[in-house]
């Protein structure tokens, strides 16, 4: 079990980024998938693949050798192993725990996948290695994002192509965690007596909790505006640059949910309870494909973005 970031750990990271990362990632490397409700079966597998598929389409498929940035726990990598899309997965994080976390579900899926400690902005790979670089909800924790996909456009092959998935725009963002603090506040006090008391997490799991909402305000480092995000990438000389946008009222309903959930002791949910969040979040995604018709795209809360490294 990692163990938590002492108050002198906590107090260091606001003047030391890079710290702070490591310490936040490493600490919640063991409890990551059950905070984020990440599986490796049909759910997260379909999830992952519409993801790509939304911002990058089909073509290239599958791609032989893959490489994620901060991949956490390989959820991005493994469930798009599983749907077909990558063939040889290689997973780097700057947090040791998070990348020994990767190969652990890896190796429980039956994958054998590459992993290696490293900075995003100073990626430890060769030139021109890779025909595809991913990454999911990564590029906002990373202080120089230009210097980031300038290290994705070195390392990738000529012709080969980046998707980075799941950032949070800046408008969708502020909603969203006013939302969440308001669930977090009501969930706690519900919990805190009556029938539901027996339902709330420990005390030390809820202080754990709240030093972790401390850290998560050092490592969550940018918001972005979609055109401002492709114009960054385009920058670093990829190009057929595109973005994304998705999640509007799925996103306003999701928060609330994930942070109910974090609130809760998991045994009082369950899987009814997930697959019914799912459920939800699916038939509002659906309602803000229409939307997005008439809404403008900086009002949702994930931005996706692709790019090309040149041939020759």
């Amino acid at each position: 079990m990692s163990q938590s970031p002492s108050p002198d750990q906590v107090e260091a990271a606001w003047s030391d980024n890079k710290l702070a990362q490591v310490l936040y990632h490493d600490w919640e490397a063991d409890t990551y998938d059950d905070k984020w409700s990440i599986s490796f079966d049909e759910r997260c597998i379909d999830y992952a693949r519409d993801r790509f598929t939304a911002v990058a389409g089909t073509d290239g498929w599958p791609y032989a050798r893959s490489l994620e940035i901060g991949a956490g726990t390989g959820f991005f990598t493994l469930n798009l192993m599983q749907a077909g899309v990558i063939v040889d997965g290689e997973v780097s994080d700057i947090s040791a725990g998070m990348v020994a976390a990767a190969q652990r579900n890896a190796e429980r899926l039956g994958f054998a996948i590459g992993g290696r400690v490293g900075d995003a902005e100073s990626l430890p790979y060769d030139d021109d290695s890779f025909d595809l670089v991913i990454g999911h909800a990564v590029i906002h924790h990373l202080p120089d994002v230009r210097q980031a996909f300038a290290e994705i456009r070195r390392v990738l092959k000529p012709g080969g192509r980046v998707v980075i998935c799941g950032e949070p725009t800046r408008l969708g963002d502020a909603i969203a965690r006013r939302l969440s603090r308001a669930t977090w506040a009501a969930t706690t006090k519900l919990t805190s007596r009556g029938p539901f008391r027996n339902w709330s997490r420990p005390k030390q799991e809820l202080d754990e909790s709240s030093r972790a909402a401390a850290l998560e305000a050092v490592v969550d480092l940018h918001t972005f505006d979609p055109d401002e995000l492709a114009e960054t990438v385009r920058s670093t000389g990829l190009i057929d640059v595109a973005t994304v946008t998705e999640e509007l009222t799925a996103a306003w309903v999701g928060w609330p949910i994930r942070t109910f959930e974090a609130a809760i002791r998991p045994e009082r949910l369950g899987w009814g309870w997930r697959m019914f969040a799912y459920r939800t979040w699916l038939g509002l995604s659906a309602v803000d494909r229409l939307l997005s018709r008439v809404v403008p795209d900086e009002l949702y809360y994930n931005v996706s973005v692709t790019g090309l490294k040149p041939r020759g």
